[in-house]
């Protein structure tokens, strides 16, 4: 039985790190928007608690999805991670809403930025410096789930490149952040402007674009969790890595049929193949339990069921799909 502890070890990092900063980020943003009247400053610290709340579920979701298989659940709780983003979803749309509501009022009644405009503009370049720290961050989470290499700014493509076969808990920081980082400019360009041209339209319409980017990231987290949660079929390239694994034995010629279900952050496979000919029953299983157990070290696969046949002659397996680069 694994301890509370273990399975906390082994939560996503990038969630947690993202829930505690954008707590912080929402106090010190809250307060700048109370003093500054700002709709984008408002705007701003909806994100971010929506942010916190979301990363602080998503956090938990991730322990959770690492216990071990039960004999009522079989297959494990990695599914528990895509309900904890559905409800990290139901947040985001709610805080999405109510920043609109606020943006089309201050485009109907602008408000004056009488005070607190040096603790906007503070509070909004800290909340850029550390929501892009916390981005980079899942950059790199992405590349590490993806084993990808790249360093400085190769990391950006990779990342934008790889984002879906990244763990669902890392996309969700990654979206989150990436929206977290461009609405905080758009913020400060706001508060900037409106202090010093009196332009003060553009509050509203910065609240009114951080919202409806909240609302796009709550569409595309909602539709990838909701698959997630029905059930689907692994991304081709962790496909052709299982069946490169597979093949990799000397003693295996083919793979007559292959199924490989994400559930969560990890993968089931559930294969048939086939073996060169003349071999022994007891010889066939122990090349079916050496497959196994190599596919098993694979740390993102969790669970393997693998069925033996003698080789029919006929190429099944056709490993045309592109790989990670």
């Amino acid at each position: 039985m694994t301890s509370t502890w273990e399975l906390i070890k082994k939560g996503n990092t990038a969630s947690l790190i993202a829930a505690l900063g954008n707590t912080a980020l929402a106090v010190v943003k809250g307060i700048a928007a109370v003093f500054s009247g700002s709709g984008a400053m408002f705007a701003s610290t909806m994100h971010s608690v929506a942010d916190a709340v979301n990363q602080g579920f998503v956090f938990a979701g991730s322990v959770l999805a690492e216990r071990t298989p039960t004999r009522r659940f079989p297959t494990g709780f990695g599914r528990v991670i895509n309900l904890f983003c559905m409800i990290a979803v139901i947040v985001v749309t709610i805080m999405a809403y109510e920043t609109i509501l606020e943006g089309i009022h201050l485009l109907q009644h602008p408000v004056p930025l009488t005070e607190g405009f040096l603790l906007s503009v503070t509070a909004l370049a800290v909340t850029i410096l550390v929501d892009g720290f916390v981005l980079i961050k899942a950059m790199k989470s992405i590349a590490e789930e993806t084993r990808t290499s790249a360093t400085g700014v190769g990391i950006v493509r990779v990342a934008f490149r790889n984002m879906r076969l990244a763990t669902p808990p890392t996309r969700l920081v990654f979206l989150e952040d990436l929206v977290a980082t461009t609405g905080a400019l758009l913020a400060l360009i706001a508060v900037i402007v409106g202090r010093t041209t009196g332009f003060l339209l553009l509050d509203g319409i910065a609240a009114v674009a951080i919202g409806l980017l909240m609302i796009l990231v709550a569409f595309r987290v909602g539709y990838d969790n909701m698959v997630g949660l029905i059930g689907v079929a692994a991304p081709l390239e962790v496909e052709a890595r299982v069946a490169t694994c597979i093949l990799g034995d000397e003693d295996v010629t083919d793979i007559n049929k292959m199924r490989i279900v994400q559930e969560g952050r990890a993968y089931h496979v559930d294969a048939y193949i086939e073996l060169r000919p003349g071999l022994t029953l007891a010889a066939a299983d122990d090349i079916k339990f050496r497959v196994r157990d190599r596919l098993l070290a694979d740390h993102d696969v969790s669970d393997v069921t693998l069925g033996i046949l003698e080789d029919n002659g006929v190429r099944d397996w056709k490993p045309d799909v592109p790989h990670i680069q």
